[in-house]
This record gives C-alpha cells, structure tokens and sequence, in this order.
C-alpha cells in the first residue's frame, strides 16, 4: 500500500487534531507532527491554519457551500421542498461535524477575531452560508417561485440557524440526542415554505 501524500496526511491530521482538541489548540506544529512531516512542509500546501481549517471544512466535511453554489446558479431545478430540504440536512451535518472544531475559538475573544478576520480575507466564514442560501433564495425569487415580499435574507437565517442549533442544543435534553437528519430537515423545509413559498403548488 503506498502512502499517502503528503497534503492527504495534513489534511487528516488537522481534521484530527481539530475534533479532538479544537481549533484553538491545534496548532501548525502540532498538526504537522502528527502528519509526520515539517513544520515548513507544511507551509508548502497551506498558508495558514486558516487556510487549512478552511481546507478541511471544504474537503473533509459535508459540501454545503458547493450544494449552495451550484443550486444558486441554476434555480428553478427540482423543487423548492427537494432543494430546502437537501439543503438542511447537508447543513446539519455540517455543522453536527464543524461545531466540536471551532466552539473552542469562542472561548478566546481575541483569537476568534484574528481568525474570522484571517477568514473574511480567504473569501470563508460562518456567515457564508447564510449569504449563500439567501442568494439561493433570491435566484429562487427572481423565477418566482419564491413569494416576492419574501424575506429571503430571514429566511436562510432561520433554517441555517435552526441546523446550526441542532450540533449542540439537543445534548442538554434528557434523551441527549438529536433528531434525525433526515426528518429534521424535511420538517424544516416544510415549515419554512409556508412562509417563503410563492403558491402552495410552487414548492
């Protein structure tokens, strides 16, 4: 069996590091040991630790942005009910795998600000999503298919906070378990059409 490349063996490294101790504490040094290689070679592949978180966001958790960006450019595919209730459940996901990386990061105020900040600057960040659905949700409306007065800017943020929620929120019940993906996120977009979707056979 060959090896992995390197970049392979940083990337699962810091996917690692990350869940198990956090953003904060994972640092360069210490990802690039358990990759088995340099500091420096890792420095050959990514920019930064953001540059790498940003990495293992996009290629070792569920795609939500490319779902996002690719639904944003051809609305009108599928159904609205379909696309919504795909969205959700990949962003559940998401964020059910994201939240032990970054809550770490809220502990620090001042490292948190420096890595948003080093975000924005790579085009990434928590708001991203958001801003990507409501376009969604506007392409959506541009057709029709979405009501005119909707607030589709409201609207991405209810169903991407509503998954957003779900990674942490349903620890602290008595069952300590969430919901179902799958019928999470149908219930969500269910709701949310009510509310946004032009006529009730539009969906």
């Amino acid at each position: 069996m060959e090896p992995k490349p390197t970049r392979v063996r940083i990337l699962d490294a810091a996917h690692e590091l990350m869940l198990t101790v956090g953003l904060a504490r994972a640092t360069t040094k210490e990802i690039a040991r358990a990759a088995g290689c340099s500091e420096a070679a890792l420095y050959k592949y990514f920019d930064s630790k953001e540059d790498l978180f940003v990495r293992v966001l996009a290629e070792r958790l569920p795609r939500l942005t490319p779902l996002l960006g690719s639904l944003a450019a051809e609305p009108g595919q599928g159904t609205l009910e379909g696309n919504l209730t795909e969205i959700a459940r990949e962003a559940a996901r998401f964020y059910e795998q994201s939240f032990p990386i970054a809550a770490s990061l809220y502990a620090e105020t001042q490292l948190k600000q420096r890595h948003f900040e080093a975000l924005r600057t790579l085009g990434s960040g928590p708001h991203r999503p958001i801003q990507d659905l409501d376009a969604y949700l506007r392409a959506e409306q541009a057709i029709g298919r979405v009501r005119a007065g909707a607030d589709t800017f409201a609207a991405a943020s209810l169903l991407l906070g509503a998954c957003a929620q779900r990674a942490f929120a349903y620890d602290a019940t008595d069952a300590g378990e969430r919901p179902p993906v799958d019928d999470f996120a149908a219930r969500l977009a269910r709701t949310l059409l009510g509310g946004i979707s032009a006529a009730p056979d539009s969906a």
